[in-house]
């Protein structure tokens, strides 16, 4: 009798537990708008720029020793870490029994091989600070700085770079770096599928994920550079997401019926660089000249036209949510003195500025407008727009020219956006000041926290005085979701412009 009520007990259970194994297994496809064309160099992490746009491609495909989550920095293929006392040594464990989308097992090996063979932006700096990598089992991986670096986890674990993503060593040593792309095999919630340039990138869902199996079975991202389109492809239901509407669009957006705006914010800020301010030849040269192009814009008008007064006028190139980040006067929208002071720097009748090179996005959105406000005080500029990744491709090259308008949503801290674009040998520094890079290397040595500080606040103070930039928006990042969407995951991650994780992302 007993044996019979077990029995039936046992029935009943596997009753109950059938359909929810049954909700378990992925299912649908939700399409995601690529504001971008999406660049197959992305598709490998070794190459990630200091921009936060890879990293739409990277959290679906790859996965990270440790990444930003929704209860912020956690560890992900390291079950854990542990830092030394004298801050020199970082030792990560994997988690058991992972493995990457071919079945091979991820291991130590593959952790240092990946973080070798990184060569995207903060890699001078990591090469530099990283006396040694070692692997001191198949679980177990020891980061050795030559000297004190509180710095090392804003560079290897979060966003700031793509040095702690991993790849297969075997399977790259096998197919090459141009295998990799054409065929990527990572670790992530989703596997690769197919990839046709300029159009879509196809991924399905990896039910081996360690954190759990994707709620969708196929995830789409489709190009779409031009808003317009994005927008109507979101009202036909041909997309369920759509990233980066702007202006009349976002307005549009929001009296659409089923259509829901959902903005996000994050580490992102919008400026001008000055790239012939160290030219003595150059009108760039004379700080009063770029001074002038500070009072030029009118930051808040920008701010309504395009984000429906979403995000924040910016006064420092270093956004305001991150750590160190220090709050300069602002510049006010004055015209008058701004056609004063390029009058006092010898220029009353303004004079030939040359191109403004801009990524497209931010460009028409941003770009525009400021190089209206420019011509308006007799600063005579054009646009030059380029697709993201021509963009940034001769952005790090160091082939722009003349005015560059520049950005960056990468995480980290203020000294990770300092370094890269205000320290000599940032991937996008084409200039800089001696003090800039003694105070750089002073406090990058420093362990206090307190004192820290206090370098990193001189360090904007300087760059501020000496007028390098002229910082301009915080944009908040406008995207539009379709009514099949339960989870859109926009916002579930701070400091992430895009949907995540995307492995909890689900349609009604």
């Amino acid at each position: 009798m007993t044996i019979a009520r077990s029995f039936v007990a046992l029935v009943f259970v596997l009753a109950l537990l059938a359909p929810a194994a049954a909700l378990a297994a992925p299912e649908g496809q939700m399409t995601i708008a690529a504001h971008v064309t999406l660049a197959p160099k992305w598709l490998d992490p070794a190459e990630t720029e200091s921009a936060i746009t890879p990293f739409m491609v990277l959290y679906p495909l790859h996965d990270a020793v440790v990444k930003l989550m929704p209860k912020g920095m956690e560890p992900s293929l390291a079950e854990s870490w542990t830092v030394s006392k004298d801050v020199t040594t970082y030792e990560f464990v994997l988690r058991n029994g992972v493995k990457f989308h071919n079945g091979d097992p991820v291991t130590t090996e593959d952790v240092k091989f990946s973080f070798d063979r990184y060569k995207g932006g903060g890699s001078k700096l990591l090469k530099a600070k990283v006396k040694d990598v070692q692997i001191v089992d198949a679980r177990r991986i020891r980061f050795v700085m030559k000297e004190p670096w509180a710095d090392f986890m804003t560079f290897y674990g979060t966003t700031a770079t793509g040095a702690g993503w991993v790849v297969p060593k075997k399977y790259i040593e096998k197919v090459g770096d141009e295998g990799f792309k054409k065929a990527p095999v990572g670790a992530g919630p989703y596997r690769f599928v197919r990839f046709s340039p300029g159009v879509e990138l196809v991924l399905e869902a990896f039910d081996g994920y360690w954190r759990k199996t994707p709620n969708l079975k196929t995830l789409v991202f489709r190009v779409i550079p031009d808003e317009s389109t994005r927008l109507a492809a979101l009202k036909r239901a041909e997309v369920d997401v759509a990233y980066s509407i702007t202006g009349a669009l976002a307005e549009e957006l929001v009296r659409s019926p089923g259509l829901t705006l959902a903005p996000t914010h994050f580490t992102f800020t919008v400026w001008v660089s000055f790239l012939e301010q160290w030219n003595p030849k150059s009108p760039w040269h004379d700080k009063r000249v770029r001074l002038a192009a500070n009072h030029a814009i009118d930051r808040q008008a920008i701010n309504q036209a395009a984000y429906l007064g979403k995000s924040k006028p910016a006064f420092n190139f270093v956004p305001s949510g991150m750590e160190y980040f220090w709050a300069p006067p602002p510049y006010a929208y004055d015209v008058k003195k701004a056609k004063q002071l390029l009058a006092e720097a010898g220029y009353p009748n303004g004079f030939d500025a040359g191109e403004i090179s801009a990524e497209m996005i931010y460009g028409t959105a941003i770009g525009e407008p400021v190089n209206a406000y420019l011509q308006a005080v007799g600063i005579r500029t054009r646009m030059r727009l380029l697709e993201r990744a021509a963009f940034f491709k001769e952005y790090g090259e160091k082939t722009l020219r003349n005015v560059v308008q520049s950005g960056s949503g990468a995480p980290g801290n203020a000294a990770t956006r300092i370094e890269q674009y205000a320290v000599t040998g940032g991937r996008y520094t084409y200039g800089t000041y001696p003090e800039i890079d003694g105070l750089f290397a002073e406090q990058a040595n420093e362990t206090n926290p307190r004192v820290r500080a206090q370098i990193l606040t001189k360090l904007q103070q300087l760059i501020h005085d000496r007028v390098m930039f002229a910082p301009i928006i915080e944009p908040a990042f406008l995207n539009g979701v379709g009514s099949r969407v339960s989870f859109h995951g926009l916002g579930a991650v701070a400091n992430f412009p895009y949907s995540s994780p995307y492995e909890d992302l689900k349609l009604k």
